[in-house]
């Protein structure tokens, strides 16, 4: 029936005419008979309409016209359009999401509808252009009208409810802080995933049961790693600050004509031999070297690294005891045979007085020329000379194989005379311990 009336309709638009029917005799006439473009009667078309549907003609045609606005164009149905107007630097934001490669496929669609709605602002209109739902457009339009570009960005939305109470996640991280066993687990150190989890449910049966990946995603959500360890170097000196600061102002601020030297023993050099040749790499295959070693035995190495210069000063000796560590200062008086001469060490025994009070014997014999800096207690990372031991370390000790103390020895000396002549730098120190602090203490001492 519906489509019926858009026919008439149409028919009347076009210039049509309908006549009611003769009650008595039946339909008499049909439209009047003007010749279209088509060379067909409009009455034709008309006259197939039937009988009880051409008395509504006139009602129709007058329906049909008033739906013509003043200028002649059909009128829009539907509510009036809403224009977008975007400031310059709107527009500017707007485009730029749209040419992110990065910007997520949804936030580049949101931008662009507000885009097409500035140029035409109807939403059926840009619907119909970018194949979306009106109400698809229309939603967007109206949340960014209201809310600005923070508009198109997704609401937070609910989800699934939760199957774990915060009571349940605050215990599981109450374990993974603390030690199994801490929670009755016997020969174990550490944790593993498997392992909590098991204590969990037998500790707590009441509380909600987690698997293995939510285990995993409440450990990961605060960062805690359990089963990870990592060394740590703690100082427990008193004087720790006031200590640091005198060994980097040696290093940062030293006072003109003095030589600072860091001093130290690298013991327990090893000459491991190998029951077997070791293998050299290849393609597709490690270097390899056979694991059953043979101890030829073993050297110490009391070096004297200059921070400012790099040259290095060293002796290999088959014990680390206080007359080795005084032959070696007696060496070191002859390397360096004026001047004023700082000494960086830490709180090695023998690096003290002794009974004996060796260091002031030995700076009598040198005319008191010999300075002592201490480290902190537990802090030999802030003496440079363990630096260069490091290099050492990597260069010879690593994987390498020695058949013999004199060999280990030799090769380590070649190492210095080649260091000194070829490779002798400073490194780069940064810290500066605490010269702010100090100078603050000092003068409210003062």
């Amino acid at each position: 029936m519906k489509s019926f009336g858009r026919v008439v309709k149409r028919a009347l638009a076009l210039g049509g005419r309908v006549v009611n029917e003769d009650r008595e005799g039946g339909p008499e006439s049909s439209l009047p008979r003007s010749e279209p473009e088509n060379g067909r009667p409009e009455a034709c078309r008309a006259s197939k309409l039937g009988p009880n549907r051409a008395g509504r003609g006139p009602s129709a045609g007058r329906r049909a016209r008033s739906k013509q606005s003043a200028t002649g164009k059909p009128r829009r149905r539907g509510p009036k359009p809403v224009e977008v107007h975007l400031a310059r630097g709107q527009r500017r934001t707007l485009q730029r999401d749209v040419r992110q490669r990065a910007q997520p496929a949804r936030a580049v669609i949101r931008a662009r509808i507000i885009l097409e709605l500035e140029q035409d602002p109807c939403v059926s209109a840009v619907a119909a252009k970018m194949s979306l739902a009106r109400k698809t457009v229309r939603t967007w339009r109206d949340r960014y009208l209201s809310h600005g570009r923070r508009g198109l960005g997704s609401r937070p939305k609910s989800g699934r409810p939760t199957e774990i109470d915060d009571v349940s996640r605050c215990h599981l991280l109450a374990m993974g802080c603390g030690k199994p066993k801490d929670f009755e687990v016997a020969y174990r150190e550490s944790w593993t995933l498997d392992v909590m989890l098991s204590t969990f449910r037998s500790r707590y049966p009441d509380l909600a049961d987690f698997s293995r990946g939510s285990a995993w995603r409440t450990l990961h959500q605060v960062d805690l790693r359990p089963h990870k360890v990592k060394m740590w170097l703690h100082s427990p000196d008193p004087k720790f600050r006031e200590k640091v600061t005198d060994v980097c102002r040696c290093y940062q601020s030293p006072e003109p004509g003095h030589i600072y030297l860091c001093v130290d023993e690298k013991t327990g050099m090893q000459a491991l031999g190998r029951k077997h040749p070791s293998k050299p790499a290849a393609p597709g295959r490690w270097a390899r070297f056979e694991y059953e070693y043979i101890r030829n035995g073993t050297r110490t190495l009391i070096a004297a690294f200059n921070p400012h210069t790099g040259h290095v000063f060293g002796q290999v000796k088959a014990t680390r005891k206080a007359h080795d560590l005084v032959e070696y200062m007696e060496a070191l008086a002859q390397e360096y045979p004026t001047g004023e001469v700082h000494i960086i060490w830490d709180n090695l025994n023998i690096h003290h007085e002794g009974p004996s009070k060796r260091w002031t014997a030995f700076n009598q014999r040198h005319g008191g020329r010999f300075h002592f800096h201490y480290t902190p207690i537990h802090a030999s990372w802030v003496n440079q000379v363990e630096l260069f031991f490091g290099v050492l370390h990597k260069r010879l000790l690593r994987g390498c194989v020695y058949n013999s103390v004199e060999e280990i020895e030799q090769t380590v000396m070649g190492f210095l005379s080649h260091w000194n002549q070829n490779e002798a730098h400073p490194f780069r120190w940064t810290f500066k311990g605490y010269p702010l602090q100090m100078a603050q203490a000092d003068k409210a001492a003062a």
